[in-house]
């Protein structure tokens, strides 16, 4: 019997499409056997690719990694065994920039398996109730806020997020340049209305990531719409949890979409791995269309290929979750992958989230961003 291990993110969208694709994939397999073990979100952002790889074959990535991955080369580039067919449907099949999000040196190094990015929800009795309607421009969002019943996740990576999202629909994207990370006029003017909605929440929200956010909404009746947070289908399907949650894309601002910041998740192959055929074999299982649009999805997980977007059957079962974010994930904002920018992306949420919570001089909070993004660019590899 050939042992693979993997390592995942605590939460049902991570851990169950993992658990029952190697499950049938031992089925279909029978000589081989694949365990998983789980880590949390926070975990799953921070902790280095390269000390998992040495412990697991296969690992479940958060993009921003896949620079770090590449140059340490802990983890495999995928396009050196998959086929050209495989990986041509790969290409083709992306949603959004999440193809894109796992190449460097111009090589794979993860399947994107799992597509996301900050969008709106709604809890449509509670509007009903109050006789109001899910915001369609900023400008309404900030009228909701006022009466107490808007949340967004806020602890440091999610409000750096959300930070980029406020500068790409300003109209300028951060890190256009290695000596700022936004100019001084779009980065204070989205500092400014970043903190002035952020003002017309309960503070407790600059606690909770987006999955705490998501069970505050359903758990309690206190919240009615999360204009930006990644989203989780797992919320909008009858039965998961006790209120039904409705998903849609950003509001407008000046006229357009926000655009908001590419997540989602990659399966990536450990270089350390004893067993990289088998190991292989199962990514291309995982990633492939029709194990994407049935096994993986069906069992709690929000997949990267986009026939599995666009399927019917999962966007009945979803209240259309797939259909109505979709636009939200193909104009997604990628954010940088190169060997430091993890130092800057660990630092700077705090930067962003003091500046929200008790305020400041936004040219002060740009000059730290700066300074931490240019130790970042000084990180090398060993």
């Amino acid at each position: 019997m050939i042992k693979l291990k993997g390592i995942t993110w605590n939460h049902t969208r991570g851990l169950l499409p993992m658990v029952a694709t190697s499950q049938r994939f031992t089925e279909l397999h029978p000589e081989v056997e694949i365990s998983w073990e789980k880590r949390s979100l926070q975990e799953f952002a921070d902790a280095s690719i390269e000390d998992l790889a040495k412990r697991f074959d296969l690992l479940v990535i958060d993009h921003p990694w896949t620079g770090f991955g590449a140059q340490t080369k802990a983890i495999l580039p995928l396009t050196d065994f998959l086929s050209n067919d495989y990986i041509k449907d790969q290409e083709q099949n992306t949603v959004g920039k999440s193809y894109g999000s796992y190449v460097f040196h111009n090589k794979l190094w993860a399947l994107p398996i799992d597509a996301a990015t900050p969008v709106a929800s709604a809890r449509l009795d509670i509007l009903e109730k109050n006789n109001l309607e899910v915001p369609k421009t900023y400008d309404d969002l900030l009228v909701l806020a006022q009466k107490g019943l808007v949340a967004f996740a806020g602890i440091p990576v999610d409000v750096l997020m959300s930070f980029y999202m406020f500068c790409c629909s300003l109209g300028e994207a951060p890190f256009l340049t290695e000596e700022k990370v936004i100019s001084e006029t779009t980065g204070t003017k989205a500092l400014q209305m970043f903190r002035e909605l952020a003002q017309l929440i309960d503070p407790a929200n600059f606690n909770r990531n987006p999955i705490q956010v998501y069970e505050a909404m359903v758990n309690t009746d206190e919240i009615a719409y999360c204009p930006f947070a990644y989203g989780y289908s797992n919320y909008s399907r009858i039965g998961y949890s006790q209120k039904l949650l409705h998903f849609y894309d950003l509001v407008s601002l000046e006229g357009k979409p926000m655009i908001s910041s590419l997540g989602g998740t990659g399966l990536a192959v450990s270089s350390f791995s004893e067993h990289i055929g088998e190991a292989m074999r199962y990514a291309e299982f995982t990633g492939s269309s029709q194990v994407q649009q049935n096994i993986y999805t069906d069992n709690g997980g929000q997949p990267g290929h986009l026939q599995a977007w666009k399927n019917e059957r999962l966007n009945e079962l979803t209240h259309d979750y797939f259909t109505n974010t979709l636009p939200a994930l193909q104009r997604a904002f990628l954010r940088p992958r190169y060997y430091g920018h993890m130092y800057f992306q660990d630092h700077a949420g705090d930067v962003v989230r003091n500046y929200l919570i008790y305020g400041g001089d936004e040219q002060k909070v740009l000059d730290e961003m700066n300074s931490l993004y240019a130790e970042s660019l000084k990180i090398q590899t060993v």
